[in-house]
């Protein structure tokens, strides 16, 4: 029987409804100011090994939010890396 984890699904989509306003936001800027690549790092770390957890000893359907979350932070540190070199082609 797989039990979820009420509290642990509410906060990951606590946490995932705020990256479509990021990825919104990243990619209307066009610029990299304000946003630390070093947090976005650390959080694709905390949600990776929150996905490698559930593979590992806890498997649930839980993992799907994960791999949601983890998904919109990729994206948005795509972003930086766009609007980092948007930033870049400005200062020639």
């Amino acid at each position: 029987m797989i039990v979820l984890s009420i509290f642990e699904t509410i906060m990951l989509l606590c946490f995932g409804s705020a990256w479509p306003f990021s990825i919104y936001s990243s990619y209307k800027a066009r610029t990299a100011n304000g946003k630390s690549l070093f947090f976005l790092v650390v959080l694709l770390i905390g949600y990776l090994s929150g996905i490698l957890h559930k593979m590992i000893y806890s498997f649930d359907y839980v993992i799907i939010l994960y791999i949601l979350n983890f998904c919109l932070i990729a994206v948005d540190t795509g972003l930086y890396f766009r609007n980092k070199r948007l930033d870049a082609l400005r200062k020639l």
